[in-house]
């Protein structure tokens, strides 16, 4: 996934090449999972606790957790788009927690932590797409204070929640928008509307909380300022819409015990269920779906200095075939590459304008914000 939260669509989707497009978020109901509802579980029983959060509730539960929170600013530097939004401090020295989108794609990623008030360059330690998550560490950090992390399995549909984040990207304190849990289980349907690709994120908590652009990558708290989940923001080119099952504000959080099996596997190198561990390849270019359904990958912009511009790529051509394998879209080139680590050599195939076929070796960047 990628984008930031105050940022503009760019022209397509990097596939890891270069910048990401960004996504819109459809919803998709797996099932109704009402008041016998747990997450992590498919049944239960007891009534839907219907407990909403007061005023005087909110603020303290904002007060167990600012100061473990950043505010995360990014530059798309191929876009020339920057943006911002929220992360969590896991470790005194700096590991972070956000959502993959908020710095896929990134050339420059820093984070001021709201505790000491300092700004700290970072670098990716690992993410995960399909769960939209990403880890981060914060260069030269140590000292820093860090969010408390509690029980997803609890929750049930009713229970008061507070989403803490940067709304706006704005910066500075953090704000809060207290709800309820209104459903749990629920799956996200990602699409790119520029390229037509899409993936889902499952299990996700939805709550009536007013998640705001800004928030994403921050902490969704329940009744004790414990942290439950991980807020997943709507922005501009990165919504909701369809329907929810519910009335009024919807936004949706990953669990945190979901989130603490990512972060886990991240730091333990382990590169299992579509975990990418350490720097990501680059080729280069932006891509999109050929408007004229031409299976492949239409090149819509290439960076100057960069594989693809070296091998001689321009906009307009198509690529069809990447390491030997057939390119039937930009989704799939978007794996391939990210399959790869920067340094391997590659051969690519692609058909320019004017239907002419041409093929080169490319040894793959490093890519965005490694």
């Amino acid at each position: 996934m990628s984008g930031t939260e105050t940022g503009r669509r760019g022209p397509g989707r990097g596939c890891g090449c270069g910048p990401l497009g960004l996504l819109v978020l459809v919803v998709v109901l797996v099932a109704a999972i009402w008041a016998s509802s747990r997450d992590g579980h498919g049944g239960g029983s007891g009534g839907a606790r219907s407990a909403k959060a007061s005023p005087s509730a909110t603020v303290i539960k904002v007060a167990t957790v600012d100061k473990g929170l950043v505010d995360i600013n990014v530059v798309l530097g191929y876009q020339q788009i920057r943006g911002a939004a929220t992360g969590m401090v896991l470790t005194p020295t700096g590991e972070v927690l956000t959502n993959n989108h908020v710095v896929n794609g990134a050339t420059e990623i820093s984070a001021v932590d709201i505790g000491d008030g300092r700004s700290y360059p970072a670098t990716v330690v690992g993410y995960d797409r399909g769960h939209d998550l990403a880890v981060l560490q914060l260069k030269g950090a140590s000292g820093l204070a860090t969010v408390r992390l509690g029980d997803s399995s609890g929750l049930a549909v009713g229970d008061a929640v507070t989403a803490v984040g940067n709304a706006g990207g704005k910066g500075s304190v953090p704000t809060a928008a207290p709800g309820k849990v209104t459903g749990l289980q629920r799956s996200i349907t990602a699409g790119d509307d520029t390229t037509g690709e899409s993936e889902q994120l499952t299990g996700m908590i939805q709550v009536d909380a007013a998640v705001q652009p800004g928030d994403s990558g921050g902490p969704l708290l329940d009744a004790s300022g414990s942290v439950v989940g991980v807020d997943t923001a709507a922005s501009e080119g990165f919504s909701f819409r369809g329907g929810t099952g519910s009335t009024g504000a919807a936004g949706f959080a990953t669990p945190i015990a979901t989130a603490r099996t990512v972060v886990d596997d991240i730091d333990g190198g382990r590169a299992v269920g579509g975990i990418h561990i350490g720097p990501t390849a680059m080729l280069g270019l932006q891509v999109a779906v050929d408007q004229f359904g031409t299976p492949g990958a239409l090149v819509v912009g290439v960076v100057d200095g960069t594989p693809a511009a070296r091998a001689g790529l321009v906009a307009g051509d198509l690529i069809t075939s990447f390491d030997g394998r057939p390119v039937p879209g930009p989704g799939e080139l978007t794996a391939m590459v990210t399959g790869h680590r920067p340094g391997d050599r590659v051969t690519l195939r692609w058909t320019d304008p004017a239907g002419a076929g041409h093929s080169g070796t490319v040894t793959l960047a490093a890519g965005p914000a490694d």
